[in-house]
Parts: C-alpha cells; structure tokens; sequence
C-alpha cells in the first residue's frame, strides 16, 4: 500500500532543501567572488544549480533530496520504482518551472491545494512527472 506524503512534510522538506542548498551556494559564491550578496545574475545562476540539483540528485539518490531525506519522505514513480532522469526533468522543469512561468504562479497555487484535498497527494508536477511523494 502507497504511503502518501502531507502537505506540511512536502513544505518543511522544500523550506529545508532551499535553506541547505543557499547556504552551501552561498559559500560558492563568497570563495569565488569574495561577496555574499546575490546580484539577478547570480540569483539565476543559484535557480539554474538548483533546478539541476532537483533534476539530477533524486536518481542518484534513490529519489532523496537533503530536505526530502531529513523529513523522511522520497519521490517515486507512480508504479513504486525509483525515478529516472525523465521522470525527474520532466516533474522540475517542465511541471514545477515552465508551467509555472507561463502561469504566472497560477499552477503554484492550485499544486497546494491539489496535495491538500486529493487522495495522492500528487501536485501538477508530480502528474507531469509521473511521481508521486512517499512518506516512509
């Protein structure tokens, strides 16, 4: 039986993730810039690590991320194996960064309210990806 994760563990694993990894990106920066300051131009180099981290760590990981690992849920294929490059490319940047570019932040809002009121808890990304998140 498919354990599905909350909302609330999905957004603690995020707020985890994005704080962890702008630290470590942080420290990037300073070695190689001498500043802590994250210019536009830098801020999307940062989404551009960032969105490649989301894509690639998961496979490597078994479909753990830092923030995803420390909360104790995982992405997963929708038929219980482990997420391929595909599923992973597919759920970030189509399903969560071009969608919701294009949107304007529309399918942000209507991924929440999709994890909180449906079954399995699958966001707009997670259906694209063809994901869903574990709770373990």
């Amino acid at each position: 039986m498919k354990s599905y994760a909350g909302f609330g563990k999905r957004l603690l694993a995020r707020f985890l993730d994005v704080t962890i990894f702008s630290i470590l990106i942080g420290g990037l920066f300073y070695v190689f810039t001498g500043d802590y300051s994250i210019a536009w131009n830098k801020g999307l180099i940062w989404d551009l690590f960032y969105t490649l981290y989301l894509i690639v760590i998961p496979v490597l990981w078994a479909g753990y991320i830092m923030g995803k690992r420390i909360c104790d849920i995982k992405l997963k294929r929708t038929d219980g194996g482990n997420v391929k490059l595909s599923n992973t490319f597919l759920r970030e940047l189509v399903g969560f960064h071009l969608i919701g570019i294009v949107t304007l932040g529309t399918s942000l809002v209507v991924s929440i309210f999709m994890v909180i009121l449906r079954e399995d808890r699958r966001a707009i990304h997670d259906m694209i990806g063809g994901t869903y998140v574990s709770e373990n």
